[in-house]
């Protein structure tokens, strides 16, 4: 399939039937994504060129769709396609025409640099409607489904107990197709299709051993830069203490798991009550003053928190040219020198510390031996200086706007949007796919907040009040009256 690049012309009006406009509402979300892509600089788009008669459509039509749709609750190609004939706003963005699902998945996945860049684009665009300061933000992770089972997994060790056992299936099945050619008494169309399963899966599983080796070597070489570290320092403080034990490497371990339909995803649970699922910890950064915009998304491998603070605050200051004044996070970010690191470039950390963020200030229902009276004392200077910032007044009160900033995005991501599992596998296209969801959710949100600024043009300084549980309550029965009437 050959691929040609093309000029967007931000001027071209896309195919608008009149008898169609009368059917949508002014103030209609698909009047504002048209808009804001049409306001996207010119660029070059990918699209395919497959020399037939298959129509093409214009670029700037098909990441209006994708968006429109997926700030809509409409994720997968083929319902995309779908909804070309059945959602009257989706056949007003499309001119009443109907992309098949190759092509919308395709251009989806081709151009994952355009959406990118048309999530900075967004940001740039509220800053210019001046609903946009960056001041304080929140950041926090969610687990995500990945788009395979975690029964699909397999363990270094019996990935090789298998290809053993392949091997020998696959020898008794030449076996048979010998005897078959020879004497006629087995159906010779049969054993060429068992062969080439059997020969598939075992390729599969040889490439699981491999990424799980690989995965170990990476996990060695940061063990070992963690280790020259440690004994640089242990030589300047003139060797005090018991000196940093080299690490070994002893090869993957046997119980180590990959899984054979996505195997970037990684075994995970939200919590000691929650059942371990095969998932992605996708990760935010967001606007805490008011807005509620989505600043940057990210997805990482590991179910931890503790060491993605740095990379967001990096990525906001990245996608605004601009560092953010102060930052909260909780409890999972804990990362003495991530804190020492983020306030050494003038920007203030509000992270929890304790446990003590987790616990019931009224009532608590639960029994003695499950309550955290006494919460984690920690040693490093830096964590001490956090817990005694936090439990000042202001200090406390500020670590407050995190739940009430970050929270229900998360909520209205799930909830209302409904997205609650990748429909793409692999991490590059997983991470395409959340840059997706956070554009439509920011475009969705500021289509709200301008909104609300016609309504109110004296209303104070803060753009539109957060978005509290009755809210997001609203916000989802809403949406399902649009997606389903």
């Amino acid at each position: 399939m050959a691929e040609r690049f093309v000029e967007v012309d931000r001027n071209t009006p896309m195919l608008l039937p009149a008898d169609l406009r009368d059917w949508v509402p002014e103030d209609d979300l698909v009047h504002f994504v048209i808009e804001a892509v049409r306001s996207l600089p010119t660029g070059q788009l990918m699209v395919n060129e497959r020399g037939t008669g298959y129509a093409q459509y214009p670029p700037s039509m098909m990441l209006a769709l994708l968006i429109y749709c997926y700030a809509n609750g409409i994720f997968s190609s083929r319902r995309i396609e779908r909804a070309t004939y059945r959602d009257l706003g989706v056949r007003f963005l499309t001119g009443d025409t109907h992309p098949d699902h190759d092509t919308i998945c395709s251009f989806r996945r081709q151009n994952a640099a355009l959406i990118a860049k048309f999530f900075v684009r967004v940001l740039e665009l509220a800053r210019e409607l001046k609903l946009l300061q960056v001041g304080t933000i929140s950041v926090d992770g969610s687990q995500i489904k990945a788009n395979a089972s975690r029964h699909r997994g397999v363990s270094y060790q019996r990935a090789g107990e298998l290809i053993q056992q392949l091997e020998k299936e696959v020898k008794e099945l030449l076996a048979k197709a010998e005897r078959a050619d020879s004497q006629g008494e087995i159906d010779p169309a049969k054993v060429p299709a068992e062969l080439a399963k059997g020969r598939a899966l075992q390729a599969k599983l040889e490439l699981a051993r491999q990424q799980l080796e690989q995965r170990h070597r990476e996990e060695f070489a940061a063990q070992l830069a963690e280790y020259q570290k440690k004994k640089e320092n242990w030589e300047k403080n003139k060797r005090r203490g018991n000196e940093p034990k080299a690490p070994v490497s002893n090869g993957p371990a046997a119980t180590g798991q990959s899984n054979l339909t996505d195997p970037d995803s990684r075994i995970m649970r939200k919590s000691k009550n929650e059942a371990f699922a095969q998932a992605y910890n996708a990760q935010l950064a967001v606007d805490a003053d008011g807005s509620q915009l989505i600043l940057a998304a990210s997805i990482s491998q590991s179910s931890a928190d503790n060491n993605q603070l740095q990379p967001m605050v990096q990525a906001v200051s990245d996608n605004l040219a601009q560092k953010p004044q102060a930052v909260l996070a909780d409890y999972g970010y804990v990362n003495g020198p991530t804190i020492e690191q983020i306030q050494s470039q003038g920007i203030e950390a509000y992270v929890a510390v304790s446990a003590q963020a987790y616990q019931r200030r009224r009532y608590d229902l639960r029994e003695e031996k499950k309550r955290r009276e006494n919460p984690r004392q920690h040693r490093a200077p830096t964590l001490i200086a956090m817990d005694q910032k936090l439990s000042t007044p202001e200090g406390h009160k500020r670590y407050l706007r995190r739940q009430a900033s970050i929270e229900p995005v998360f909520g209205i991501i799930k909830r209302v949007l409904g997205f609650r599992q990748f429909s793409l596998r692999g991490l590059q296209k997983v991470t395409l796919e959340w840059n997706l969801v956070c554009v439509a959710y920011n475009l969705k949100r500021l289509h709200r907040l301008i909104g609300h600024a016609k309504s109110k043009p004296n209303a104070p300084k803060s753009p539109c009040p957060p978005l509290t549980l009755g809210a997001l309550l609203i916000e989802q029965c809403l949406a399902s009256f649009f997606l389903f009437s």
